[in-house]
């Protein structure tokens, strides 16, 4: 599936694997536009493989902030 203009993933369940993860969250920001990916995490097995996503693609994967602006993610039309 390629759908243009995603700007906002969310992952309900953290995907198998890094290549899986990796998968669904590129599909947000491109063609130059600003992506934001949410997962959230349930238990220790989604936590271990969120640990090998910021070793293999050496990236810090923050907890989410209490307010996020929307509108940095949504194109003015």
């Amino acid at each position: 599936m390629d759908i243009e203009r995603v700007n906002i993933v969310v992952n309900y369940d953290m995907p198998e694997d890094t290549d899986t993860y990796l998968h669904r969250v590129a599909r947000a920001g491109r063609f130059g536009t600003k992506g934001l990916a949410i997962t959230f995490i349930g238990d220790e097995s989604d936590a271990a493989i969120l640990n090998e996503v910021q070793t293999r693609f050496e990236v810090q994967i923050t907890e989410m902030p209490d307010e996020i602006d929307v509108t940095t993610y949504i194109e003015n039309r």
